[in-house]
């Protein structure tokens, strides 16, 4: 006889954690969860292996109440996990670079975050060389800096404190890959595991990260998401660079401390950034070609830049718009969809973890209404344009 639980969450990692712990501990649902993750190492996990960054200064509304909700969630840490609760949150601010092209683009982006309350401020470039005198600004014409709200922190802490909290709630973590999906007429009745084991379930949640475009073939379903790899350089800068932010230059190429060090990268462009199934290889020439020359020029400092390490890890890219797809299937309504945060996934995790558990629980949002990024644009082949990609 097989195992059942009314609700089977597939991907353990930030986002289908995240989806257990609201349904169990906030909103006190009474049924049973079980958490299907394939590495509970978390070893080559996108949460993991991300930058582990938090911003508010996307373009889209939605997105920007993603974010702002978890940097509530990562600011009342306290409060839900008690006093020892920590992820070492630096609230440092993304500094958005914008050249000439860019600046009307930039000034309609910061009226729709001021509308949603996000303490963004546009900077000229004179104030902007008083404040860093260790940049070359040369081309720019206009920034925005996230004076609070904005940040880095521990990806590791987040994701086991949500990942405790969920279970000491009553969720279930089992190790398995979900390699079959049942239907009965038009909804989910179960998944069976690589190793044979079948589980009933009331509603599947298929928060698989790079693999949620896979796990939803397996019901029969498109999703346009798949993994694409992304690179991070540790970098060690001799100069001191005081009240450094999170630099997002103009090219695309980003850099924000790490302790003594700090941390860069950029995405490839898109003819040289394909499905990256199992691909953990770092490419090395996107530094040389690409990020350093970007960086030695922005802070003539960097020219000495050394590389102390880097690591590859996979974005879970949605191929359509880059943003989310939250809710449920319309013609298997018990198929509830997280995926496709294309690097947006550690700082939305907790707010579309309450979302997703709003469904379940009440059948609609309550909280935010995230009805922008549900599946039905998938269909409609009708993107949501984020101009604010990084």
């Amino acid at each position: 006889m097989s195992e059942h639980y009314d609700v089977v969450v597939v991907g353990g990692a930030i986002v289908g954690s995240s989806v257990a712990y609201f349904l169990k501990h906030e909103l006190g649902f009474a049924g049973s969860v079980l958490v299907v993750e394939k590495d509970p190492t978390y070893a080559r996990s996108s949460t993991t292996l991300s930058a582990a960054s938090i911003r508010q200064q996307f373009s889209t509304a939605e997105n920007i109440r993603l974010s702002r909700f978890g940097v509530s969630f990562i600011k009342d840490l306290k409060a839900r996990f008690g006093a020892d609760a920590d992820v070492g949150f630096r609230e440092g601010g993304y500094l958005v670079l914008a050249s000439a092209a860019g600046r009307a683009v930039l000034e309609q982006n910061h009226r729709v975050q001021a509308a949603e309350g996000a303490d963004i401020v546009l900077i000229e470039p004179g104030a902007l060389a008083e404040r860093y005198p260790w940049m070359s600004l040369d081309d720019v014409a206009l920034a925005a800096f996230g004076q609070t709200g904005e940040g880095w922190f521990d990806a590791h802490m987040l994701l086991d404190l949500i990942r405790k909290g969920a279970r000491a709630a009553g969720a279930t973590y089992t190790q398995g890959t979900v390699a079959g999906i049942e239907k009965t007429g038009a909804k989910v009745s179960a998944v069976t595991l690589a190793d044979g084991r079948r589980i009933g379930c009331g509603v599947l949640v298929n928060a698989a990260g790079p693999a949620g475009g896979d796990v939803a073939a397996l019901a029969g379903l498109a999703l346009p998401v798949e993994p694409r790899k992304r690179c991070v350089f540790v970098v060690h800068c001799r100069t001191p660079l005081p009240d450094m932010p999170m630099l997002i230059d103009a090219t695309g190429v980003y850099i924000r401390p790490e302790g003594e060090y700090h941390i860069c990268g950029v995405s490839p462009a898109e003819d040289a950034d394909p499905r990256a199934d199992g691909d953990f290889d770092v490419d090395y020439a996107l530094y040389e070609d690409v990020i350093w020359p970007a960086l030695a020029t922005r802070v003539p400092a960097m020219e000495s830049l050394k590389l102390v390490r880097a690591w590859a890890g996979h974005y879970d890219y949605n191929t359509l718009d880059q943003n989310a797809v939250i809710g449920p299937h319309p013609d298997v309504s018990n198929f509830l969809f997280a995926n496709g945060f294309s690097g947006h996934g550690l700082q939305q995790a907790p707010a579309a973890g309450r979302a997703v558990a709003e469904l379940i629980v009440h059948g609609r949002f309550q909280s935010l209404d995230l009805t922008l990024f549900g599946w039905d644009r998938i269909a409609r082949k009708e993107p949501v344009f984020e101009l604010n990609v990084i």
